[in-house]
């Protein structure tokens, strides 16, 4: 009989974009199966969820002192539940640290939320385990945005990395169920997909099923042959993966966005060594240079480690050369942060002093802040055609380019939901503004 009560569900989503499609998995199976709707108050919450992040260290640190203050927060009888990367990682000792929390679903069991929800206690983390093939209930927070995963897992090495010991080994998705679910998307309204997964450009090497390999230049084929979708986005793809069938398609289909993420993590050639990234700085600028002459328009993006142990400062100025060299749309910078079950804690010895990282870190903001300015400022008087997704309260409507740029208008939501010519008439570091072209 309690299933059939609606009950609401609070979830915070912490972390990348991946997190953000397994909030949404979690709220669409609960809704389904467990009658559970959502809501932005806490107080008024049956289910308290938190979906971790463990990339970082410091969301890690703060997960105690958020699940402790959900805890005086909660009405009487709501439960609490983690979920998501830290979980996977801390398991049981969660609720060891805080024995409020009722239960803890890693980030490679999302499927199984409707079996723990209403269980005290209980604990599912393995990385093992495969959902590659689990049929989600669907669900979306845009009416004409998606994202799909196409793999879960990842079979890198990466040494500073947390992931593979969060989220297991890769396996890719049935490109039939991908093709569906874009479709069902598509049906309801979508007109742009993001296909997700930590390195989408390995996609196809395995399958549970064990079927015949494909790859991910082939499945962006089957996706742009779509009815009905205009736009199609993805990340991450790893430079490693960028060979020039893929760089290719990636310039002439039409409905691939014209905005790449390219995590170069390091300018070192000897640092990526370490970091075991698998590809040079040479590389990488071969890469970049073949995409920026094949596509004239656009925007790259990266993520930046400064201060790895051992990073001279020869080795940082490598870094600073290929920013140069690049000039990246967007830099997500980070500092060195040791992380539990990665190969560069062995490192240790090797650590850079706070002062120098800190200091690294800065150098690269400023100089990227230098380039975003030039690069954004010269859109202005340029005519960009944009998606437009998002009512403003202050009578503007955003959206973006299909080189993935931010615009904003003035507007109603008369707007939303269609591709619209825009004339850039200002710009700042990180969005647009123009006028509808009449």
């Amino acid at each position: 009989m309690d299933e059939k009560i609606d009950k609401k569900l609070f979830i915070q989503t912490l972390g990348c974009q991946m997190n953000d499609t397994d909030s949404q998995h979690i709220i669409a199976e609960l809704k389904q199966h467990k009658n559970y709707t959502t809501t932005d108050n806490i107080e008024d919450a049956d289910l308290i969820i938190i979906n971790t992040c463990s990339v970082r260290e410091k969301p890690v640190s703060k997960l105690f002192s958020e699940i402790g203050q959900f805890n005086v927060k909660k009405k009487e009888g709501a439960k609490i539940g983690v979920c998501g990367c830290t979980a996977s990682h801390l398991g049981k000792d969660i609720m060891k640290r805080a024995p409020y929390v009722d239960f803890v679903l890693g980030a490679r069991n999302i499927s199984k939320i409707k079996d723990v929800v209403d269980t005290k206690g209980a604990v599912e983390i393995d990385i093992d385990y495969d959902d590659s093939t689990y049929q989600f209930a669907s669900t979306s927070t845009s009416l004409y945005k998606t994202s799909v995963n196409i793999s879960v897992g990842c079979d890198k090495e990466c040494t500073y990395c947390i992931v593979p010991a969060t989220r297991g080994d890769e396996i890719s998705i049935p490109p039939e169920m991908i093709i569906e679910q874009v479709k069902k998307d598509v049906a309801r309204g979508a007109k742009e997909v993001t296909l997700l997964g930590q390195n989408v450009n390995s996609y196809g090497r395995r399958f549970s099923d064990k079927r015949e390999k494909t790859t991910f230049t082939k499945l962006l084929q089957e996706v742009s042959k779509i009815d009905g979708l205009e736009r199609i986005r993805f990340t991450s793809p790893h430079p490693l993966h960028m060979d020039d069938e893929f760089i290719e398609e990636f310039a002439k289909n039409p409905k691939i966005s014209k905005c790449i993420h390219m995590p170069l993590q390091s300018g070192s050639t000897q640092i990526l060594k370490a970091m075991r990234r698998g590809y040079t700085k040479e590389w990488f600028l071969n890469r970049a240079k073949k995409i920026r002459e094949m596509v004239p328009d656009v925007r790259i993006t990266t993520d930046i480690i400064v201060a790895f142990p051992g990073e001279t400062e020869e080795d940082f100025e490598d870094t600073i050369d290929v920013i140069k060299q690049v000039k990246f749309d967007q830099i997500f910078n980070f500092k060195y942060s040791p992380r539990p079950n990665t190969a560069a804690l062995e490192l240790k010895d090797l650590e850079i002093a706070d002062e120098i990282g800190s200091a690294r870190l800065t150098e690269v903001i400023e100089l990227h802040k230098v380039h975003q300015t030039e690069l954004m400022e010269s859109n202005i008087g340029n005519t960009v055609t944009v998606l437009f997704d998002n009512l403003r309260p202050n009578g503007e409507v955003s959206g973006y380019t299909d080189n993935f740029c931010q615009v904003f208008v003035k507007g109603s939501d008369e707007l939303l939901g269609k591709f619209i010519d825009v004339k850039v008439t200002s710009a700042t570091r990180t969005a647009l503004k123009g006028e509808v072209v009449k």
